[in-house]
């Protein structure tokens, strides 16, 4: 049966890692339809809006969406709501895509390219599953006025409300449960419940959904304590759920432990299984254009699309183990490079990966 994927590029060094991407999943001989569209800053430009109707429309048919980067300081003039950056917005809350998951995996390669002594990192295999649709990001009443009232009445501010109903928190919980069922059985549930009321509601639930996972440790930790924890001690996690704007921040916190944010991939699912699929990094217009882009964090992405979306979990496999093969042959890019390595760019490395594949 043919498999229908929506690939969107986007802005910055989105094509290009997009394009490599694409070369490796076409060489696994697999009936793929791969249909593309413009999303981002480059929507923008084609069509005046980063999010247009045609794109949106691909995304809603596509069995998965592989998506690159958006964003370009070109556009940073714009009003926010046709800025790139509110394209990966819309497709979330236009898919109900609300579970994002963030591994972060130290090849035994690149132990010291990670940011931590090598004996910290070592072995680390750990996933971030961030909440994608609610939280800060979402909420309302936000904007910016005068205020009404109280110690700086009369002068503009900002604000936004940070807000969790009970059902968009249970169902990243199980998302969470059920993921650590298949791991190690262990679940931290990151908040701020000491001082956020909003995180206090989300630790009980989590509590009351931990019931129904008997099987599961879960434990409890600030947010502050969280990230000095990632730095400290990351093994010391399996499983870490939190909402959307702590997993905003810890995700990425996790990929310099990793080596490089160049090589984090990322999933984002709806109840039904349908994702999106990208690198964790964002579009680095400051690179564009120059074939220096590390491509592995956007291919481990379409391995992930394969197992989470596609059902073809030997091919994510083969992807996977091709990616290890190459970082054994010593080669890197430039984000990851080191004494002793070899150096290749952006094609070069795609083209290692399929021959590996092969």
């Amino acid at each position: 049966m043919t498999q229908h994927i929506a690939v969107l590029p986007g802005d910055g060094i989105g094509p290009e890692i997009i394009e490599q991407a694409v070369r490796v999943l076409t060489s696994l001989g697999e009936d793929f339809r791969i249909e593309e569209q413009p999303v981002g800053g480059a929507a923008y430009a084609a069509s005046g809006h980063p999010l247009p109707p045609a794109t949106l429309d691909l995304a809603k048919r596509a069995d998965a969406v592989l998506f690159g980067s958006v964003g370009d300081w070109k556009y940073d003039s714009l009003e926010r709501s046709l800025r790139p950056e509110q394209a990966i917005l819309g497709l979330r809350k236009q898919l109900g895509l609300f579970a994002n998951l963030r591994p972060a995996i130290l090849y035994p390669e690149l132990a010291n390219a990670s940011s931590l002594k090598p004996e910290v990192v070592a072995g680390l295999d750990i996933i971030i599953i961030r909440e994608l649709t609610g939280d800060i990001y979402f909420g309302s009443p936000r904007g910016m006025r005068t205020a009404p009232d109280g110690q700086f009445a009369g002068e503009r501010e900002g604000f936004d409300t940070m807000r969790y109903a009970e059902s968009e928190i249970r169902r990243i919980a199980h998302v969470g449960f059920k993921t650590a069922q298949k791991r190690n059985r262990k679940l931290c549930s990151v908040d701020k419940s000491n001082v956020l009321e909003t995180f206090q509601f989300w630790r009980d639930i989590m509590t009351e959904v931990g019931k129904e996972y008997p099987d599961v440790e879960l434990s409890h930790m600030y947010v502050d304590n969280a990230a000095m924890q990632l730095v400290r001690a990351p093994k010391q996690f399996d499983v870490i759920v939190t909402g959307n704007l702590f997993g905003d921040i810890l995700s990425d916190q996790a990929s310099m432990l990793t080596g490089s944010i160049g090589m984090l991939p990322s999933a984002s699912l709806n109840e039904s299984g349908k994702g999106l699929y990208e690198p964790s990094h964002g579009s680095a217009p400051d690179i564009a254009n120059q074939d220096i882009a590390n491509p592995l964090a956007t291919i481990l992405s379409a391995a992930m699309m394969l197992r989470y979306s596609l059902d073809k979990a030997a091919q994510a496999d083969r992807i996977e183990a091709a990616v290890k093969t190459v970082l054994g042959q010593g080669l890197r890019t430039a984000d990851i490079f080191e004494a002793g390595t070899t150096k290749v760019g952006t094609t070069e490395m795609g083209n290692a990966v399929i021959k590996a594949l092969k």
